[in-house]
């Protein structure tokens, strides 16, 4: 039994206490400064998460912030970071500042992310690193889930099937070993970098396929626009993960990777109806991203685009339109604010 404490009470860091209980470990979820009164309501709700409309066992231990310190002082084996990207900066401070004399336990990233940095590509396990470095943090070690797995599902324990991925292919194997149940399939994998910029990366691509519908003809009714447009949606599937493959070599990844579980299976699920695709739905029928943002998704973090915005500037320095026609018009038409055309003849 390994102790295991989850920093994040969201829907995602509480659903992946799941598995980590049904392997009989010590298991533990401590809430950032920002969720005290979150935790106060779930406790008050007999552990009813509302982002999950599950219960979280009792088993499972939930704390406030207060108790970060003594929590993470504890002899723990391994930290889970279920925290949003903006909070990463606020999680290296925290950690830098508890593990400033003594190492920092395994720690391992729900959260997935890609941003600029010096005019690089930075993922965010790259950017955790970087940040404990400028805090003083020499030595660290990270890993990260990828793959197809809805928190919703996953608190229900439905099938579902993962990759762990970490430089050194044994600490891979140990952590994947940990988690795996008869519900929570994990494999294992050393490419990081591939495993990590598909799961960014898809979040732009699966825009591109919950858009079919909307662009798989202007010629013809609604009724049979339902019924037919699957021909495009799988077209834009295969040009899909053939960009993947591209823009994850490109960030020193492994392009095999993409035809897994971080990329296709990512892809799959994230095309068939979460708010990326239904972004993308929107755009295809037609409408820029800021009409479609006002009008229909206000006050709803859209993935994709954000991250479409923070990566068009040097996507566009190191490609063209005819080596990724599909994401560079998809990155476009969101950033430049203009209905989504897209090159079919520039496909591959």
């Amino acid at each position: 039994m390994s102790k295991i404490v989850i920093i994040g009470v969201g829907a995602m860091g509480s659903a992946f206490a799941l598995p980590c209980l049904d392997n009989n470990h010590d298991v533990n979820i401590i809430g950032t400064h920002l969720e005290n009164d979150f935790i106060d309501q779930l406790k008050n709700n007999n552990n009813l998460h509302p982002g999950l409309n599950t219960k979280i066992p009792k088993e499972i231990q939930i704390y406030k912030f207060e108790e970060f310190d003594r929590l993470l002082k504890s002899n723990v084996d391994l930290i889970v970071l279920g925290i949003s990207s903006k909070g990463i900066e606020w999680v290296a401070d925290q950690l830098s500042r508890l593990f400033e004399k003594s190492k920092i336990p395994k720690l391992l990233m729900l959260t997935k992310g890609l941003s600029i940095h010096n005019n690089k590509y930075e993922l965010l396990v790259d950017k955790l690193e970087r940040l404990l470095d400028d805090r003083g943090i020499k030595k660290v070690d990270v890993s990260a889930v990828g793959g197809p797995c809805l928190a919703t599902g996953l608190a229900n324990r439905v099938h579902s099937s993962v990759v762990i991925a970490n430089k050194d292919i044994k600490t891979a194997k140990k952590i994947a070993d940990m988690l795996n149940t008869n519900y929570y399939h994990t494999s294992y994998s050393d490419d990081l970098n591939g495993v990590e910029v598909s799961a960014a990366i898809k979040n732009i691509f699966s825009m591109a396929v919950g858009a079919a519908k909307g662009l798989c003809s202007t010629n013809i009714s609604d009724e049979v626009r339902e019924k037919n447009y699957l021909n495009t949606a799988s077209a834009l599937i295969k040009q899909s993960i053939y960009e993947m493959e591209i823009f994850v070599e490109h960030l020193k990844g492994k392009k095999e990777t993409v035809k897994g579980l971080a990329g296709l299976g990512d892809l799959y699920v994230s095309s068939g109806g979460g708010r990326n695709a239904k972004m993308g739905a929107y755009i295809g029928e037609g409408l820029t991203f800021s009409e479609a943002k006002k009008t229909k998704m206000d006050k709803v973090t859209v993935e994709g685009a954000d991250l479409a915005k923070e990566i068009a500037k040097k996507v566009n320095e190191d490609f063209d339109q005819k080596k990724l026609p599909l994401m560079l018009g998809m990155i476009n038409a969101i950033v430049e604010d203009k209905k989504l055309e897209l090159n079919w003849e520039a496909f591959r």
